[in-house]
């Protein structure tokens, strides 16, 4: 279910917070990389993370002081995005509490199913430490769901 990198997310980071940004990049992907994770920069503003155990990948983007992340479920035909499968990605009791999906045409009459999630960081001590992780952790978790929730639908299309 999982395929390619994310390139949806994109930093919005002007010159002024560039230093700034830089660093707080910096200690974000030596608290990923503490924690297990395989983790390299992707550009400005833009980090990708891969869990080592699974290969599961996802990247973030820091704009400002938000940390945007953002995992590729799968890409597929547009024609795959049907009533039933919105219905299933937009309900409320659909189990997927904290992160949600989102849909970008990458061309050619595809489309990638995103999952995503965010953080607002404030100082970068122990109480953003824990949620750039439980950030992290949901959104491995939530693609697992996923998978079981509209994966069936979107590979027989």
């Amino acid at each position: 279910m999982l395929d390619g990198s994310n390139k949806f997310r994109t930093a919005y980071v002007n010159n002024n917070m560039a230093t700034m940004t830089q660093s707080t990049l910096e200690q974000i992907h030596a608290l990923l990389a503490a924690k297990r994770f395989s983790v390299t920069e992707g550009g400005e503003g833009v980090l990708r993370i891969q869990e080592v155990d699974t290969g599961i990948t996802l990247q973030a983007v820091l704009a400002g002081d938000i940390l945007f992340l953002s995992l590729v479920c799968m890409t597929v035909p547009e024609s795959a995005i049907t009533q039933l499968v919105m219905r299933k990605m937009l309900a409320s009791d659909n189990g997927i509490s904290t992160s949600h999906f989102q849909l970008y045409n990458t061309g050619g009459g595809t489309v990638a199913v995103t999952l995503n999630n965010f953080c607002k960081l404030q100082e970068l001590g122990p109480d953003d430490e824990d949620d750039i992780l439980s950030c992290v952790s949901f959104l491995l978790a939530d693609v697992v769901h996923a998978k079981d929730l509209i994966g069936a639908d979107l590979q027989s299309a």
